[in-house]
């Protein structure tokens, strides 16, 4: 017998092998029976195929999925990585096998595979890469760059950075260490929760892997290897949130196409020969999408092509049309394609965009043998691991071993992509506080805007920016604000997170495991302080007695998001409509018509959730007026008055989980307390739907007193099988804010059957 599987109370899978090989191994197969249909789609994701089995819905991440390259790079980095590091190369080999071992009686168990015809394919040694990078790619929130061409290029280049906040598409997180002299224990604690968009089954598998080198417990990434985010090996714990540095960029592609059918692409050097090749997405129940797929030597193309009109403004200023994309659809980005459409205000009469006569505009094409060929326009992506064929895979199995935060700073050494911030403890009183990732360095713009590919100013350094690092004293807090990772960065989400979340443990000197769950579940939303003191100009004698009556229990709220707050739900009502104000108000005009991109990239580029999240700034700054600002808020007073009694909070703010196949049952999911801006990060777009997409994909404390007094919790549950015990059942859990306990005692497992695990290996 080469490896055992024990489950605790939970369902969560405890695994014991003879070494690290057979260990990975064990986990791909564990996740493959428990997770086999949710394998499959991050698979066919990463591949640009799962159209072929979800429909036409799918279709435009697939083509993005393709154009830019992902399965491509995956294959790239694990070459790369088996000629470097080849015992790491073979842990992912092992993990692949495992999940090929255990896919058979997974399918079985899962019904998503009879409804859709599914047949479950094989994993290769490079698929966890590919389902890393088809996980992360957005991570960065290149698109919004795509946004800030639209706004400086609408609006003027004043406003570039109007609506920089945390916005539709960012994943971020909550994450706090606090140092043995604030705790009971005097131990460090390690805690926190990440915030994705929730999805079933969830993002993060709760696991324990055990071999005589190590016995580490933490959040696996369903398909990949290891435990790169959140662990604990009994000596050392760490966690991450994203840093939102700045690594990703978008160059504006001048292409041509030559009579023997190849492309050319207008780079510092003059014209240069692009690879160009062409691939299908099969459609169930539509007809195939041919994806032609370019490469430049700044990147992948992914917008645009030869022959497509200019993807960012004419020479003329004259509005440009939009890509020949599929209408949108259902698409697990921020919200969805599907968000956007809802999000998006009526179109109003487009006016001229200001002509572009800065250093942006290309030279003019020579005349010559390619004059009157097909000329186009693209916008071409540049990614680290693209670029240096590294991911930082070999961190992985560096982390599992670790058994001081030495050990774990030297292994995110090694970290390529995402860039996060990190927080570790030890049993030895060392902590640590750092970013981790590459951060390629270069000019100033390409952080900001799409930037002309044929300016060498925008090439990347050879080098990247170094990680900043910083002592912890007492506790530290890392919440996407800006802070640690500023250098590196352009857009943070606003300090209200961080600063709560300091203000709390700042609190008590004799912090246990339990009492975090108090920080976790708090609801008080500071963002709400500019829309309230909007309120408070008013004059109450100017309103009428039942918008009074609103502005008057909003001025007496607690400002807690609690689900079962009337007084929160009223505050939500008044916040949407005025959300709706701004965006429909004569300013913004320009920005209503749709962006001259691919519908993928619609959920970052529809201007009502850009305003719902930058609310607090355009409340006091930007092209709206005072007076019509204070006039909107009037508005929205008297509208509520009008359309009251308002539910409370949690009627509306339900959880609205992506599934790769809807069940169709809307009405299970339940509502939720917290806010965008609460420590309970629980984000809906306000102003369009109060339904909630991100929220925490799992809660953790990390206790390095004693492991086993280590807390965990995740939205649904160890199984991605309808109908399993363990499917949802830490649901409850997670919305009372309880925690499941970390069962680390070998004697207090139930073993599976040996037997089957023999058959498979």
């Amino acid at each position: 017998m080469s490896f055992e599987v024990y489950r605790d109370a939970w369902g969560i899978p405890h695994l014991r092998a003879s070494d690290p090989r057979e260990l990975a191994f064990a986990q791909g197969r564990v996740t493959a029976v428990d997770r086999a249909w949710q394998l499959e789609v991050e698979r066919h994701r990463a591949l640009g195929g799962s159209a072929a089995f979800l429909g036409p819905e799918a279709v435009d991440w697939d083509v993005f999925a393709r154009r830019a390259r992902l399965a491509d790079t995956a294959r790239r980095c694990f070459e790369r990585l088996a000629a470097r590091d080849p015992e790491t190369a073979d842990w992912l080999r092992a993990y692949a096998e495992g999940v090929d071992a255990g896919l058979a009686e997974g399918t079985a168990r899962a019904p998503e595979f009879a409804a859709t015809g599914l047949v479950p394919g094989r994993w290769e040694p490079w698929t966890p890469l590919a389902v890393w990078l088809s996980t992360h790619i957005l991570f960065a929130g290149f698109p919004t760059k795509l946004w800030r061409e639209v706004v400086a290029t609408r609006l003027g280049t004043r406003w570039t950075e109007l609506f920089a906040t945390d916005g539709p598409g960012t994943a971020g997180s909550n994450g706090w260490v606090v140092a043995g002299e604030r705790t009971a224990s005097g131990a460090a604690l390690v805690a926190g929760d990440p915030h994705r968009f929730i999805e079933d089954p969830g993002v993060y598998q709760q696991i324990r892997l055990a071999c005589p080198a190590y016995d580490v417990v933490g959040l696996a990434v369903p398909g990949v290897p290891g435990l790169a985010h959140f662990g604990h090996t009994g000596t050392v714990a760490w966690a991450i949130t994203n840093a939102m540095a700045d690594y990703q960029d978008v160059y504006r592609e001048r292409l041509r196409r030559r009579p023997d059918g190849a492309v050319e692409a207008l780079g510092p050097d003059g014209w240069q020969e692009a690879a160009v090749h062409t691939e299908t997405v099969e459609v169930a129940g539509g007809d195939p999408v041919v994806v032609e797929v370019i490469e430049t030597a700044r990147g992948p193309v992914i917008a645009g092509g030869p022959g497509a009109a200019t993807v960012i403004a004419s020479d003329s200023g004259a509005s440009t049309g939009r890509e020949g994309v599929p209408a949108p659809g259902p698409d697990r980005g921020p919200g969805g394609a599907a968000a956007a459409d809802r999000c998006e205000e009526p179109a109003a009469e487009p006016g001229p965009r200001p002509g572009r006569t800065d250093r942006r505009e290309a030279p003019t094409a020579e005349p010559g043998p390619w004059s009157g060929l097909g000329y186009g326009e693209g916008v071409s992506l540049r990614y680290p691991p693209r670029v240096t064929g590294e991911l930082g895979f070999e961190a992985l199995p560096a982390l599992l071993a670790a058994r001081t935060v030495a050990d774990v700073d030297r292994a995110l050494d090694a970290w390529v992509e995402p860039v996060n911030v990190v927080q570790a403890a030890d049993t030895e009183g060392g902590l640590l506080h750092r970013v981790a990732g590459h951060v390629p360095v270069r000019d100033r713009a390409n952080s900001l805007r799409v930037v002309p590919a044929w300016e060498a100013v925008h090439a990347w350094a050879a080098d990247p920016a170094p990680t900043p690092r910083a002592p912890v004293a007492g506790h530290a807090v890392m919440a996407n604000a800006r802070g640690l990772a500023a250098p590196l960065g352009v857009e943070f989400a606003p300090p209200h997170r961080a600063a709560r979340i300091d203000a709390l443990l700042s609190e008590a000197a004799d912090w246990t495991p339990e009492a975090m769950t108090a920080v976790h579940m708090d609801t008080d939303n500071p963002s709400a302080a500019r829309l309230l003191d909007a309120v408070r100009r008013l004059d109450a004698g100017a309103l009428t007695p039942t918008a009074a009556a609103v502005r008057e229990r909003l001025l007496t709220w607690d400002r807690r998001m609690a689900a079962e707050s009337a007084d929160a739900g009223l505050y939500a009502a008044v916040r949407g409509a005025v959300v709706r104000g701004v965006a429909a108000h004569g300013a913004f005009r320009a920005l209503r018509e749709p962006a001259p991109y691919p519908a993928v990239f619609q959920p970052w580029l529809a201007l009502g959730p850009r305003v719902a999240y930058a609310l607090e700034t355009l409340l006091v700054a930007g092209p709206v007026p005072a007076a019509d600002v204070d006039r909107i808020v009037r508005d929205a007073l008297e509208q509520a008055a009008r359309t009251g009694p308002h539910p409370a909070w949690g009627t509306t703010h339900r959880l609205a989980p992506w599934q790769a196949l809807p069940d169709g049952d809307d009405a299970q999911w339940p509502g939720l307390g917290g806010d965008h801006d609460c420590v309970l990060s629980t984000s809906s777009v306000p102003g369009y739907t109060d339904r909630s997409a991100r929220a925490s994909a799992a809660r953790y404390v990390w206790d390095l007193a004693d492991r086993e007094r280590s807390l965990w919790v995740v939205p649904f549950g160890a199984s991605g099988v309808p109908g399993d015990p363990h499917h949802r059942d830490q649901l409850p859990l997670w919305l009372r804010g309880e925690l499941a306990p970390v069962v680390t005692d070998w004697n207090h497992l139930t073993k599976e059957d040996e037997d089957r695990h023999d058959r498979d290996h």
